[in-house]
């Protein structure tokens, strides 16, 4: 990712280092430059990095682990920071080249990703669910409220942003998506069971809805402003003031993670079938075409499957999925075939708790970065070339991966 700061983040990472290495505070082993070359950092002692005085980071990626956050440099991974925060914290874009959004067990905590600095802005709410950006704003689903709040993505940089709130007629496991001209899809339910989404114009005033969407969970957009949300048997796709739905092949297919790029009118989805299974491990996911209403399955190869984590798009729009077998399997959607697959861990297993650490992949520009719990290890890989071109050692074991992103 190109910024306009960037230069000046990247002489203020050199100056930092240097210091730091002359008063003795930190040890690094030393690297090769070029693009040929891994990079690896050495294991630093926990809280050793905190001393140091606090300069920008670079396109920051965030790794979490049991107890706390660790902030990386984005090309080289450097671990610059290690935050505490106690208990389990979900991470995700806020919408801008600084922020990252940490749903903790108050509510929405807003970090300063390029100041290495937890802030004092948050967004209070019980069980803090799905983060979505779109459009130039950011709305968030507070689950035990049922209440949305949306905001404008880059008005974070200046302190906390004026907001507006939307609070469903009950609490619910949910999700909501503003549009660019104000209109908000928001999902229908109770905590006992999810049916469906609601369309709401730029006053809240309900346009048109549809219930024929059992187990609603999960959005993504497409091109074109279509908007995609998963049920048991299919998908509701919202676009050009009508809902659709698109039916599984199956008759149960539930879909409950997508991943949308505006570069691309198909959205990528997972795909379990087995309504009875504890936790199935899908060896399929979905495409389905917002243009035609359309959806086919993909095959990742006999005993390759994937987790909610595994599902991310490329810069062109390509599907991307990071499979049981080590590899990110590249997805054409037009043609719905995987057309190339880059090895980057070992052979891996979701675990049955969700909240457990498991491989995840987060996607910028070019790169995906693919975290290793099993050997405590983050890397950057090129999507294009297949190569990795960083690596580093964490000190505990990581969890959720995420970074900025506008």
């Amino acid at each position: 990712m190109a910024t306009p700061r960037r230069s000046r983040d990247k002489a203020a990472t050199k100056a930092a280092t240097l210091t730091a290495l002359l008063i003795g505070s930190l040890a690094l082993t030393a690297c090769g430059s070029g693009n040929d070359e891994t990079h690896k950092q050495s294991e630093p002692a926990r809280g050793q990095l905190t001393t140091a005085a606090k300069s920008g980071v670079t396109a920051p990626v965030v790794a979490t682990y049991d107890g706390g956050i660790y902030i990386l440099d984005g090309e080289t991974l450097r671990v610059v920071d290690d935050l505490r925060l106690d208990g389990f914290n979900r991470v995700n874009p806020a919408g801008d080249e600084r922020h990252i959004m940490v749903s903790t067990a108050s509510g929405f905590r807003v970090l300063d990703a390029v100041g290495r600095t937890m802030t004092d802005v948050e967004f209070k709410g019980a069980k803090p669910g799905h983060v979505v950006r779109h459009a130039g704003k950011t709305a968030l689903f507070a689950d035990g409220t049922g209440q949305v709040t949306i905001f404008d993505s880059g008005a974070l940089g200046r302190g906390t942003p004026k907001s507006r709130t939307y609070t469903a007629p009950s609490p619910h496991h949910g999700v909501a998506v503003e549009l660019s001209d104000g209109r908000l899809v928001v999902t229908l339910g109770n905590e006992e069971k999810r049916v469906g989404i609601a369309v709401l114009d730029k006053d809240h005033k309900e346009i048109t809805r549809n219930e024929n969407c059992p187990g609603v969970h999960g959005e993504a957009t497409a091109r074109g402003e279509a908007v995609v949300i998963g049920c048991q048997d299919g998908l509701l796709v919202y676009k050009d003031g009508a809902i659709t739905k698109v039916g599984s092949p199956t008759a149960y297919g539930r879909i409950g993670t997508q991943a949308g790029s505006e570069q691309s009118p198909i959205v990528l989805g997972d795909y379990k079938k087995d309504p009875d299974a504890e936790l199935e491990r899908p060896e399929q996911v979905s495409l389905t075409d917002t243009r035609s209403g359309t959806m086919r399955l993909v095959d990742l190869g006999p005993g390759t499957s994937y987790s909610s984590r595994s599902l991310a798009r490329g810069p062109r729009g390509e599907a991307l999925v990071l499979g049981t077998d080590g590899r990110i399997h590249v997805i054409d959607p037009e043609a719905g075939k995987v057309v190339n697959t880059i090895p980057v861990l070992g052979t891996w297993q979701e675990p049955l708790g969700w909240q457990q650490p498991r491989p995840a992949i987060f996607v910028r520009d070019r790169t995906a970065y693919v975290s290793d719990p099993a050997a405590k290890k983050l890397h950057a890989v090129d999507i294009d070339t297949g190569r990795t071109n960083a690596t580093t050692d964490l000190p505990n074991t990581p969890n959720e991966i995420s970074g900025v992103r506008p």
